[in-house]
C-alpha cells in the first residue's frame, strides 16, 4: 500500500534524517546532519495532492528567493535606460530645434528673394515703359532706312 499525503512526507523526512552523515558516533555531527536535512526540507516545498487517478502525488519545483544582486542590476539597468532615453529625447529635441532654425532661415531667404524679384519686376516695367516711349522714334528710324535707295551703294559712294 502506497503512503499518501502526510504519511509520505513523514516517511521522506525520516529517510533523509537517517541518511545524514554521522562522524564516528559524534552526537554534534549527527545534530548538524539533522539540521542540514531540516534546511533541505525547508528549501524544497512539496505540494501533496491526491488525484482521483489512484492517489498519485505531485511535487512543485523549489523556488529560490531573488538574489539582491539581481535587484541591484535591474535598478542599474532602469537608471541607464532612463539616461539613454533622456539622451535620445534630447537629441530629437535638438534636431527639431535645428530644423526650426533652418526653416526660419529659409523663410528669410525666400523673403529676400521675393524683394529682389519685386525690384526686378519694377525695373522691367520701367524699361518696358521707356521702350514704349521710344517706340515712335524707333519707327521713324525704320521709315528713314526704308526710304533710302540702296543703302549699301549710298555708303560706298560717300567713301569714294
Amino acid at each position: 500500500m502506497a503512503a499518501t499525503g502526510d504519511e509520505a512526507a513523514a516517511m521522506d523526512s525520516i529517510s533523509r534524517v537517517s541518511t545524514a552523515p554521522n562522524v564516528a558516533g559524534d552526537p554534534g555531527a549527527q545534530a548538524e546532519g539533522s539540521e542540514s536535512a531540516a534546511e533541505t526540507l525547508l528549501t524544497v516545498p512539496k505540494k501533496h495532492s491526491t488525484n482521483s487517478d489512484g492517489g498519485v502525488e505531485t511535487a512543485e519545483e523549489a523556488v529560490e528567493p531573488a538574489e539582491p544582486d539581481i535587484n541591484e542590476l535591474c535598478t542599474d539597468m532602469f537608471e541607464k535606460m532612463a539616461i539613454f532615453l533622456q539622451g535620445e529625447l534630447t537629441a530629437t529635441c535638438e534636431d527639431y530645434r535645428l530644423l526650426e532654425n533652418m526653416n526660419k532661415l529659409t523663410s528669410l531667404k525666400y523673403m529676400e528673394m521675393k524683394d529682389i524679384s519685386i525690384n526686378i519686376s519694377r525695373n522691367l516695367q520701367d524699361l518696358n515703359n521707356k521702350y514704349a516711349s521710344l517706340q515712335p522714334y524707333l519707327d521713324q528710324i525704320n521709315q528713314i532706312e526704308e526710304q533710302k535707295p540702296n543703302s549699301k551703294n549710298w555708303r560706298s559712294d560717300e567713301e569714294e
